[in-house]
């Protein structure tokens, strides 16, 4: 019978690698908020590719209970996940959602704003996300998306901007609770936001932390990212939640390891950048075996080396 949905399921075109059947691609990921201190809550996406088998839900979100209001942390990557996020606050609490800050503008953490804007939060990010929001990459991310994660991305899903671009570090108290919302960009991203809040010790990192999984590199700035690791773990926290991967309360030891990772690309590219040596020589004779065995190296490894690669050419004398 399984077999029978599998060919079905080809014929709809679903390609879901590890789905046995179509019956079970149409199940929806779980989306359970934990808690990680009082009032404050997460949930953990997949270590996966964005897919239409898991809604693009490959990442993670967060959200904070006031006295006024709840605050969310990033929106992800559909605006069905973010209803269910909004319906699983709403089992939670009553009050509604009054803000939302965006750590970053990658698809996978801002699919799902226009859900909260219609909802009436007032969205906050770093206004180095304008430019990219205005380009044409955007747009045609968008419209890959559509194709390849429809229906849960399709036409009626925007682009949405900040109502309040931040350019620095930012201090706010929102119903009785403090943020710091700190400026840590061109890391991972030109407009990198980390959100601290000094009551509880909490720490939602975005995508400057990935855990339990080979980071994402893209167009990054390594460096700054370095410098940005090392700004997080001056911060006095019980417990960090990463862009990807589960809480964190050993935050020194989890950090370590993006940043190790991230320095062993700039080694070893930068390497063979500085002697001119072809990448694909570089990358076939590099040495691997401490991260090849980590979630998603098959996938964004050899992307983001040669991203790397060309990353250091640029800084190379």
């Amino acid at each position: 019978m399984c077999a029978i949905w599998g060919v079905l399921r080809h014929l709809l075109a679903w390609s879901i690698a590890g789905f046995g059947c179509l019956a079970a691609a149409n199940e929806p990921p779980p989306l359970q908020p934990q808690a990680v201190a009082p009032g404050t809550w997460y949930v953990q996406g997949l270590s996966e590719l964005g897919s239409s088998a898991n809604q693009n839900f490959i990442s993670n979100a967060g959200f904070v209970v006031t006295d006024d209001g709840v605050v969310v942390i990033d929106a992800l990557g559909a605006p069905v996940l973010a209803q269910r996020l909004l319906d699983a606050i709403r089992r939670i609490t009553p009050k509604p959602v009054t803000h939302v800050i965006v750590t970053h503008y990658h698809a996978d953490h801002i699919y799902g704003l226009q859900v909260f804007k219609a909802a009436g939060a007032r969205i906050l990010a770093h206004r180095g996300a304008r430019e990219y929001l205005h380009s044409d990459g955007a747009r045609s991310r968008l419209d890959h998306a559509r194709a390849a994660i429809a229906p849960w991305i399709n036409q009626d899903t925007r682009l949405v901007e900040a109502d309040q671009w931040l350019d620095r570090t930012t201090r706010l108290m929102l119903g009785g609770v403090r943020f710091v919302i700190e400026s840590l960009g061109p890391a991972h991203t030109p407009e990198d936001l980390a959100v601290y809040l000094p009551d509880t010790k909490v720490l939602f990192a975005g995508d400057l932390v990935f855990r339990n999984r080979v980071p994402f590199v893209g167009q990054a700035d390594s460096r700054r990212w370095l410098g940005a690791l090392d700004t997080l773990l001056a911060f006095d926290t019980r417990a960090i939640v990463p862009g990807h991967g589960p809480v964190t309360t050993d935050g020194r030891t989890d950090l370590q390891l993006t940043r190790d990772y991230l320095l062993h690309l700039r080694t070893v590219m930068g390497r063979a950048a500085r002697d001119m040596e072809p990448f694909e020589d570089a990358y076939r004779n590099t040495d691997w075996s401490r991260f090849d065995k980590m979630p998603m190296f098959g996938v964004a490894n050899r992307m983001n080396a040669y991203n790397t690669y060309l990353l250091m050419e640029r800084e190379t004398p």
